[in-house]
Order: structure tokens, then sequence, then C-alpha cells
């Protein structure tokens, strides 16, 4: 393996690890925090737009949509065409979001320090050039 893409994973892997670590008070994982997240900043989706938008297979946003159901946190109700079923956050993903979110900035910021606003850039600008 090229050692830019094993650091790139390894990266990858301890943040998400360490985002976990924030949320597991709130009772949530990163994938399930994306899903929230996602339907904080758009509105109602369908599990078909979510998994596209994330890029990850239909059964994983379905498992996961499952799970945030059975918490309370996420209500599915039919589309106007009865074929497709679309997501949106209950009274109580509403409540609770700006708590997780505060949790999330305040990592996101400690993370943040790390980088100056170049390298911060930089790395944006890097991102988008291998961005599928």
């Amino acid at each position: 393996m090229n050692e830019l893409f094993h650091m790139f994973f390894q990266q990858n892997r301890y943040l998400v690890n360490k985002l976990n670590e924030v949320l597991k008070p709130h009772g949530l994982y990163s994938s399930q925090w994306s899903i929230l997240y996602l339907l904080h900043q758009n509105g109602p989706m369908s599990l078909t737009a979510i998994w596209k938008y994330l890029n990850v297979e239909a059964p994983t946003v379905t498992r996961t949509v499952n799970r945030l159901e059975s918490l309370g946190w996420v209500e599915r109700l039919y589309a106007m065409d009865k074929r497709e079923k679309m997501i949106f956050l209950t009274k109580k993903g509403l409540e609770q979001f700006r708590p997780i979110e505060a949790s999330v900035r305040s990592f996101e910021q400690e993370i943040e320090k790390k980088l100056s606003y170049e390298d911060q850039e930089l790395l944006k600008g890097i991102l988008k050039k291998i961005e599928g």
C-alpha cells in the first residue's frame, strides 16, 4: 500500500474514533450523526438520496435509519408516490441537535487548532482534487 494512502486511511480512522468518543454521551455514533446532520441541513430526504449523498451502500443506511428510528431521532413517512419513504427529524431529533452539534463543533475546533488557516485551505484544496 502506498504510504500516502495508508496515512490517509489511518487519520480517517483516528478522526472517526475520536468523533465516536465525543458522540457517546449523546448515545450516537458518527454514522448516525452524519444522517442527523444531513437531515438537519437539508430537511426530509429519501433513503436513496441519503445513501447517494453519503456514498455508502443502501443496506447500511437502512440499518442506521432503523436504529435512529427505534431511538426516536427520526421518523419515516411515505412520499407522494408511496414507493419512497421520506426520513425526517422528530421533535426529539430537533431538540437534541444543537447540544450534539456543540459537542461536535468543540471537537472540530480542537483539530482545527493543529492546522493554520493556510494549512486548512491547502487540505481542502487537496481533498477537492481527489474527490470522486
